[in-house]
């Protein structure tokens, strides 16, 4: 090897070296970061993103953004049952609605090939949508993007989500309508808690797990139970009978969602 061509390949390797540096030392204090918002001295900033993908009503933004400031006081509550404190676990700010063609594509994905491929497209398409909303993500702790259009049908409203676990992002897929605002806002913080680490507490069939998926897993008698568990779907009122939660005066935190979020 000519000494020319030495000194290319030492700079080079220098250089390489040099980002791999950058990129693990981003990743570790990524993961202490995220690691810190556990440890509830602060409130954690919120980004909620409505994407508009239809045209959507005026009236339902506007419920909406509402029904946000409802879930903040909910989740205020709830924290107040397992720590002795007055602060608001989470501080909420409301983006769009911004105009989209298509909703977010899913989050995660089955092996590492595919999950890296699909965290790529989340975050080119996102990056575009933060930039319409003139949103800086390195301001918030979690963002929830809520991907709505009308109802199809008003006897089968939808609402669905996907979230990184112990991760930043959730994404919301909504038909959205006034009437549906609180059960959207209550798959929101279902997505935000997942950010946080929390588990899912249903089976395969939909049913809430028992104990863990029970908002008063020590309430005598068990059923009906009074709420509905934020990590579980619906309110069991009786053994394999569920009603999904019709307000946010039903959302509760269970214990082991608590315990898993470091309430």
């Amino acid at each position: 090897m000519s000494e020319g061509r030495g000194r290319f390949f030492k700079i080079r390797v220098a250089v390489l070296l040099a980002i791999l540096v950058g990129v693990l030392l981003y990743a570790w204090r990524d993961v202490r970061s995220r690691r810190a918002r556990k440890d509830w001295d602060r409130p954690l900033y919120v980004a909620v993103v409505l994407l508009e993908v239809a045209p959507l009503d005026p009236q339902a933004v506007s419920t909406l953004r509402e029904r946000l400031g409802t879930l903040d006081e909910k989740l205020a509550e709830q924290m107040r049952r397992y720590r002795s404190s007055s602060n608001h676990p989470f501080a909420f700010a409301f983006f769009g609605p911004v105009p989209v063609e298509r909703p977010p594509p899913q989050l995660g994905g089955e092996g590492a090939t595919e999950a890296a491929k699909q965290s790529y497209e989340a975050w080119s398409y996102l990056s575009h949508v933060d930039a319409a909303a003139k949103l800086d993500a390195s301001l918030f702790d979690t963002r929830i993007y809520v991907a709505a259009r009308p109802p199809t049908n008003a006897a089968h409203e939808m609402v669905e989500g996907s979230s990184e676990q112990d991760g930043r992002i959730g994404v919301v897929t909504v038909e959205l309508d006034a009437s549906m605002a609180d059960l959207t806002s209550f798959v929101i913080a279902h997505e935000l808690l997942h950010t946080l680490g929390a588990s899912d507490k249903y089976d395969a069939s939909g049913h809430a797990l028992v104990p863990d998926g029970l908002a008063e897993p020590a309430r005598d008698p068990l059923y009906p139970q009074r709420f509905a568990e934020v990590m579980a779907r619906n309110r069991p009122v009786a053994p394999g009978v569920e009603k999904v939660p019709a307000t946010l005066d039903e959302l509760a935190v269970g214990p082991a969602t608590a315990r898993e979020i470091a309430w």
